[in-house]
């Protein structure tokens, strides 16, 4: 009984969310850092952590449904960073990585999927059969004329993204026979986005980061440098549609300034 009644109130109180956003400034990009998958499994009595990595593949595909229904066209997720991927546990970054295969990569691959798969990040960091996953989820999407484009963030660091951006910049210019004198006369802001993981597509409006750290933790730096930030106490395997509808409430309250 108790149950039901809590299911209830979950249920008015999204409506009552949904209902409040009805005509309300939506960010086009949101860009989401996916943290506590291992919090979430402790917390949740499982002896083996790492099972927090499959619930929060799974979870993916949920959130990405909510904003399908909300309308943002963009999405970027923070799956692995550099660190994570050379400092952690050779096992659990092994179980990481075949959830990735398994469960994210497998399923915006679907023929049917409303998203274009886009990828960020130092894919040469990444087992081969991970790469090759996400590669062909890129390559199955492109061109499929879908509405909506999520960007996996994966063996990235947005240090690396920026000196790699200028180092690409550079060496495109050199190659050209321009003097060093002549590239720094050249060099824009602009100019160096070009040359970023995530050239040609909108910077982020809104950065959610689930689990309670209030940091970026190298995420996206050049791009989110006027994004708003939202920070959510609960680990992504329960990060809740209500939770969700809060983070694009908070934004649509909020007047952008773009730093001024």
């Amino acid at each position: 009984m108790l149950r039901t009644v809590k299911a209830a109130a979950y249920t008015l109180y999204a409506r009552r969310l949904r209902a409040r956003l009805a005509g309300a400034t939506l960010p086009r990009h949101v860009a989401m850092v996916m943290d506590g998958n291992r919090r979430w499994a402790r917390q949740h009595g499982f002896e083996d952590p790492r099972i927090g990595h499959r619930y929060g593949a799974e979870h993916l595909d949920e959130v990405l449904s909510w904003c399908v229904e909300a309308g943002i066209r963009h999405v970027t997720v923070f799956v692995a960073s550099v660190d994570n991927m050379t400092k952690r546990d050779t096992v659990e970054v092994e179980n990481l990585m075949r959830m990735i295969e398994e469960v994210v990569a497998a399923r915006l691959s679907r023929p049917d999927g409303r998203w274009q798969v886009h990828l960020a990040g130092r894919l040469d960091v990444l087992p081969d059969s991970t790469r090759h996953a996400l590669k062909l989820a890129e390559e199955a999407t492109y061109g499929s004329g879908a509405d909506f484009h999520v960007t996996i963030a994966i063996g990235y660091d947005g240090r690396d993204e920026i000196v790699n951006a200028v180092r690409s910049l550079l060496e495109s210019e050199a190659a050209d026979g321009h003097s060093v004198a002549d590239i720094a006369q050249r060099l824009t802001a602009d100019r160096i986005a070009e040359h970023l993981y995530t050239h040609g597509q909108p910077d982020p409006d809104l950065v959610i980061r689930t689990s309670g750290e209030q940091r970026m933790s190298g995420f996206l730096l050049w791009q989110a440098a006027y994004s708003e930030l939202h920070f959510c106490d609960v680990h992504w395997p329960g990060f809740r549609k209500v939770d969700f509808l809060r983070a694009l409430r908070s934004y649509a309250a909020r007047h952008r300034r773009f730093g001024a």
